[in-house]
């Protein structure tokens, strides 16, 4: 079986080495001349655990390669449709320009027989249009499923050939049937599958994504409250956590959501919401992106608390510039927000991240960029501590502390162990801690 991955993004190109690892042979399609000459050097345009090697090691067996011809997806049995749908520049909606054009390229050059797996996350309603369209002009010959991803930057291999669901919408029953054949090995492993229609499949994505949302921003909305009465929202969210109807996962105070997916899935599907005509349904989304973006600006309230208002010339320290650890994804980073709204008070910022720092580079070239944590300290009159690597768990404060001008550090994450700091002698504060945390 030959599989077409048309999207050799972040989603696509993982998808792709994990099929070759399943043992198919697969094309992965961009437009993108630079990145796909990159791809076929062997070289990872980003960071993520384990796929840098199983790019080198089917690059060498062939099983996959990648291209900016599309006539080469023509051979494919399956068509993956892993394409972006960023924020549209002029709203909230999803821009779906991505989408559209793989579907172009579909119809110009897939064989009859052939089907389409969509996997991006599309406005609900897209599903059926694209089908409609392939039955229109292709006469039926090519079928359509809907099948969403569900990856955690950091752990998107795993969860790509070890997922906890496997979800199909479909209109055709033979549709069905032959992408469990080709999930086969991991359907087989015990792997649970909804098969739904098309809109709860699409749905499903956006779904989860706005939810996990409201619980970030729900502990982030106790946060505000412990620090207005001295509460501690860590054992506020243990607390909670117990309770099995609420579950611990996603109650993590701090900063704030970032990435790619959640802020920009919870406006598109608000957007869409107002579309149909259900302009009250979601709007409390509003309210989880306000209060997410509210975080970032408590951070610079604190940081000037300590260091004080006049911030102009005054050395910061960012620890962190991804929106999370084992990642070097920068989109709509809360670190870097943070730090962007502090250099624009005047603010020197001295920023490390493990991974992060070319991306940084790119985009915030007026940021000094460190080599390691102590680099990024030297001088500075405050530690703030924005993405939760564990290598910044494992810092030796009193190393930090020596090449400081003052002994400062705000927890954005609630990761470091503050006792550990105050020890060093620092003043250390958490996010909504209470003054014993």
């Amino acid at each position: 079986m030959l599989i077409s991955v048309i999207g050799t993004g972040y989603l696509g190109a993982v998808h792709a080495v994990c099929m070759a690892e399943l043992g198919y042979k697969v094309i992965g399609f961009d437009t993108d001349e630079h990145k796909i000459a990159t791809f076929n050097k062997g070289e990872a345009p980003f960071f993520e655990p384990q796929f840098g090697s199983l790019l080198g090691r089917h690059l060498a067996s062939k099983k996959v390669a990648f291209t900016t011809d599309a006539a080469q997806i023509a051979d494919a049995d399956v068509h993956f449709i892993c394409v972006g749908t960023p924020q549209a520049a002029d709203g909230f909606h999803a821009n779906t320009e991505y989408i559209d054009a793989s579907l172009e390229n579909i119809i110009k050059y897939a064989k009859a027989g052939s089907f389409v797996v969509g996997k991006s996350t599309v406005p609900v309603g897209t599903a059926r249009r694209l089908r409609e369209e392939l039955l229109q002009r292709r006469n039926g010959e090519i079928g359509l499923v809907w099948n969403p991803e569900f990856l955690r930057e950091g752990f998107a291999v795993d969860d790509t050939l070890n997922p906890d669901r496997i979800v199909i919408g479909f209109e055709d029953e033979k549709d069905v049937a032959r992408l469990k054949e080709v999930y086969r090995p991991i359907i087989d492993r015990g792997t649970p599958v909804l098969v739904t229609n098309l809109e709860t499949a699409e749905l499903v994505k956006v779904a989860a994504n706005a939810f996990l949302a409201t619980k970030i921003s729900f502990i982030n909305a106790m946060a505000e409250i412990c620090e207005k009465v001295g509460g501690d929202v860590v054992s506020l969210a243990d607390a909670i956590g117990h309770d099995s109807r609420i579950g611990r996962k996603f109650l993590n105070a701090g900063i704030g959501f970032g990435g790619g997916c959640l802020p920009k899935d919870i406006r598109a599907f608000q957007a869409r919401a107002n579309e149909l005509g259900l302009d009250e349904t979601l709007s409390f989304l509003k309210d989880i992106d306000a209060v997410n973006h509210r975080r970032r600006h408590r951070m610079v309230a604190l940081t000037q608390m300590f260091i004080g208002e006049e911030l102009k010339g005054k050395r910061i320290c960012v620890l962190g510039a991804a929106f999370k650890p084992n990642s070097d994804d920068i989109r709509d980073s809360p670190a870097l927000a943070i730090a962007k709204m502090l250099a624009d008070k005047g603010a020197v910022i001295s920023i490390f991240d493990p991974r992060a720092l070319e991306n940084v580079k790119k985009h915030f070239p007026t940021f000094e960029i460190a080599e390691s944590a102590e680099a990024a300290a030297k001088d500075a009159e405050i530690v703030l501590h924005l993405t939760e690597w564990q290598e910044f768990r494992d810092l030796d404060p009193a190393k930090i502390g020596d090449v400081m001008k003052s002994k400062i550090i705000v927890d954005g994450r609630n990761a470091l162990d503050l006792d550990k700091w105050r020890a060093a002698g620092f003043v250390a504060m958490g996010m909504a801690r209470a003054a014993h945390a």
